[in-house]
């Protein structure tokens, strides 16, 4: 494999990335699309320490503070997933008690 592929399937997945964070409007794309621009930034980083005379390892030292970005930010999708989620039951229950309370008026 020669060093080009590493630069063109990064620039493909920062292509998609950016594509997903401006054409998409639900917030868990958004944050998919985040995700894949910080792996093509992993990738690029990682590809050019290994192509250069890099006696710091900087490319591979940044490359683990871009993957604790990227983990930082899958938890705060789930997050606002499970905030969604328990909004949506707790939107639930009050609705289920609501027509609770109009059976229990009308049997009265």
């Amino acid at each position: 494999m020669t060093a080009l592929a590493p630069f063109v399937i990064a620039s493909v997945l920062a292509g998609l990335g950016v594509y997903g964070v401006i054409a998409r409007r639900n917030a868990m794309l958004v944050l998919v699309g985040l995700e894949l621009i910080l792996l093509a930034a992993g990738i690029v980083l990682v590809t050019a320490g290994a192509l250069g005379p890099d006696t710091t390892a900087s490319g591979n030292v940044l490359t683990l503070f871009v993957i604790t970005i990227a983990a930082a930010e899958v938890v705060l999708a789930l997050a606002i997933l499970v905030a969604f989620v328990a909004m949506a039951l707790a939107i639930q229950n009050d609705l289920f008690e609501s027509r609770v309370q109009q059976v229990q008026g009308s049997v009265q």
